[in-house]
């Protein structure tokens, strides 16, 4: 058993040349060799390739203009699966990636987006990092208009310019306790996260004077979505035996701490304006579904239950960060009743694969990770999960449209993020 986790690590190496995974893979295959024999030779192809096959990143055009207290950047923020979430067009970049400027034509908003979190949010943060979790390569991305996997890493090393309309801090594998995900290797956990935003409040502050920088951030949002790690790579493993000294209701709340802990460091830094975002229920994702040897595709009920909780107390945190902090506008959105609404509803959707994955291998293609084009479905629209763990690009619009304005369900409480950014709540 040691000997399999040890190649099933291995095989989150990535894999640029997917013409040599075929071939391994079918060779194996006729050969008659068995599971531990495959994973083997798949192993040693994906170390090489790791070893010979750089990452490489996409630059960033340099089309910024100065921020003027009197004249905010203007930014028409579209929370959309492009914009913020990877599913298949995932591509984790070495430091924070700034948000694409919009047009300056375009109606102003808010100044900036500023994103925190894991892989659901994660835009190219990963792609230089010493990681497994990187998905810098097909088939990631193909459902981009470039049909590429993105690399949004942008040389910030200027100033503020490119930082202008906000950035990206998001690192997949990234979770609220700060070892979370370290198997994986190299990650920027919150913490890290939160200091990185530090440091661009202090260059905002050099660059355009504290006054300024107080109303650009406070006129800015804030969106944090992170902890699904925490539960994937810490406590359903069971890492250094936290089962045994946290139940999963005392974890949540631990969890719910630490993070309120974060959110009133970036309100100490003129943070006004929040969108925290639930867990997902990932009691419903292939990969559990193949470890608990799930019949009939049925959720694996004691993890969602952890998820439900988790949600509850973050709810409640909510709560309490509105009557601590007097001038915070924060929201909730629950992942797991938007999700669960699509899986229930399915069909109104459009989606008839609810179980399996488009890209993976093994049962439910929860066993072994999206690694090749050749393992991906060829259409992901109709399907629910794009791999073990991510859901496709077709339900992430969907889950952004109820993020914006409830358009297919109410999942944010007590407003959606098209009223939060309502001119009322406007800081003069």
């Amino acid at each position: 058993n040691a000997t399999v986790r040890i190649y099933l690590f291995a095989l989150k190496l990535e894999l640029e040349s997917s013409t040599l995974f075929s071939k391994i893979l079918s060779d194996s295959c006729q050969s008659g060799n068995n599971q531990l024999t495959l994973l083997v030779a798949v192993a040693k192809a994906l170390t090489l390739s790791a070893i010979f096959n750089p990452s490489r990143a996409l630059e960033f055009p340099e089309d910024f203009f100065n921020y003027s207290p009197s004249s905010i950047p203007i930014s028409h923020i579209s929370i959309s699966p492009s914009s913020i979430s990877p599913s298949q067009s995932q591509s984790p970049s070495p430091t924070p990636a700034s948000v694409q400027a919009p047009s300056p034509e375009s109606h102003p908003l808010v100044p900036a987006l500023f994103v925190i979190g894991d892989s659901s949010v994660d835009s190219g943060t990963n792609n230089f990092l010493g990681t497994f979790a990187r998905a810098d390569r097909l088939p990631y991305g193909r459902d981009f208009d470039t049909h590429q996997p993105t690399g949004s890493y942008l040389n910030q090393t200027g100033g503020v310019e490119g930082m202008i309309h906000g950035v990206n801090y998001a690192s997949a594998g990234a979770g609220i306790i700060f070892s979370s995900g370290s198997q994986l290797g190299q990650r920027i956990s919150l913490t890290q996260q939160i200091q990185q935003f530090t440091d661009t409040y202090q260059q905002f502050i050099i660059n355009m004077g504290e006054d300024p920088a107080a109303h650009f951030f406070s006129n800015s949002v804030f969106y944090i979505s992170i902890g699904i790690n925490d539960y994937i790579h810490y406590y359903l493993p069971n890492i250094s035996n936290v089962q045994n000294v946290y139940l999963p209701w005392a974890f949540n709340k631990f969890l719910a701490h630490t993070l309120k802990q974060e959110i009133k460091n970036l309100y100490n830094m003129n943070m006004r304006k929040v969108v925290l975002m639930g867990l997902a229920p990932i009691g419903c994702a292939p990969h559990y579904l193949w470890k608990y040897n799930s019949e009939n595709g049925d959720c694996v009920e004691d993890i969602n239950n952890m998820i439900m909780e988790f949600n509850f107390v973050m709810r409640y945190m909510v709560d309490e960060l509105r009557q601590e902090l007097p001038h915070i506008i924060v929201i909730f959105c629950d992942m797991y009743e938007g999700s669960m609404d699509i899986i229930k509803n399915h069909e109104h959707y459009g989606f008839n694969a609810t179980t399996d994955a488009c890209c993976g291998f093994g049962k439910y293609k929860g066993w072994i990770l999206c690694l090749s084009p050749e393992m991906a479905c060829s259409n992901a629209s109709n399907h629910i999960w794009w791999d073990e763990f991510h859901p496709t690009d077709a339900v992430n619009a969907i889950l952004a449209d109820n993020v914006w304005n409830g358009l297919h369900t109410e999942m944010c409480y007590p407003m959606n993020l098209e009223e939060m950014i309502a001119p009322k709540f406007r800081v003069i």
